[in-house]
């Protein structure tokens, strides 16, 4: 009904970090090249977030359970519906935006252990010449 906006609100507060950390990444300087910024990293999970809220927010459109006046969403139309709203926002919702948060952390460790690996690959060609 409104899983949706759990995974919604995390990609809202993580593009305002994103600002964040990318205004305090041009104010540092540019010391190692080889590595990906975090903005960059966290850029990836953002897509991730609002790509899959837009999809998840199209299928509730889609299934009727999202209208264009007040109140947006028709689970909230009486009590009983609303409680069940929640429940499956504090379910599904919170379910939805850890598997994605996880899955973004797996793709920052992989990305690390290649910067690494790159890293050591760079030093012992200048070593080796």
């Amino acid at each position: 009904m409104a899983c949706f906006i759990i995974p919604t609100t995390e990609a809202i507060v993580t593009t305002v970090a994103n600002r964040f950390v990318k205004k305090h990444e041009c104010q540092k300087s540019a010391g190692d090249t080889e590595k990906l910024p975090f903005s960059v990293k966290l850029g990836w999970l953002n897509k991730l977030l609002w790509g899959g809220s837009a999809l998840l927010a199209f299928e509730h459109l889609w299934h009727g359970e999202i209208q264009p006046f007040f109140p947006f969403l028709t689970a909230a139309s009486d009590a009983q519906a609303t409680a069940e709203m929640l429940r499956e926002m504090a379910t599904s919702g919170v379910a939805m935006s850890v598997l994605v948060t996880l899955v973004w952390g797996v793709m920052v460790l992989i990305a690390g252990k290649l910067e690494k690996q790159k890293g050591l690959t760079m030093q012992q060609e200048a070593v080796e010449s």
